[in-house]
């Protein structure tokens, strides 16, 4: 594997970690509500679903260590590509943000996956 895109894959990983640490552990701290944007109040109602989700980022993390471990090519790129499509959905129907953090970071990283 070329040094570049284990390193952009590492990167996303790194990236869902710490969405899974502010949305499981964070989501009703204030560095939680202020990365979100969100009120205590709404913080707290809907912290089972913050926690949910950031699950679902541990999944993607575990997926990506994996292919990086094992330095499957096809594995790294099936979650890859999970991230993009939860990016664009993301942008499309929370934040355009979320284009820019999670979708284009995973886009740089099947490119650069695909030509090492």
């Amino acid at each position: 594997m070329n040094v570049v895109a284990g390193i952009l894959v590492g990167l996303v990983a790194a990236l869902h970690l710490w969405f899974l640490v502010l949305e499981m552990f964070l989501w009703t701290k204030p560095l939680g509500r202020g990365t979100f944007g969100t009120t205590r109040e709404f913080a707290e109602e809907t912290k089972s679903l913050a926690a949910n989700q950031g699950l679902y980022n541990g999944f993607l993390v575990a997926g990506l260590v994996w292919g990086l471990v094992a330095d499957r090519e096809d594995v790294q790129l099936f979650f890859l590509g999970c991230v993009v499509v939860a990016g664009v959905v993301g942008a499309a129907t929370v934040n355009k943000r979320i284009l820019l953090v999670q979708a284009v970071p995973a886009a740089l990283a099947i490119g650069a996956v695909l030509l090492a």
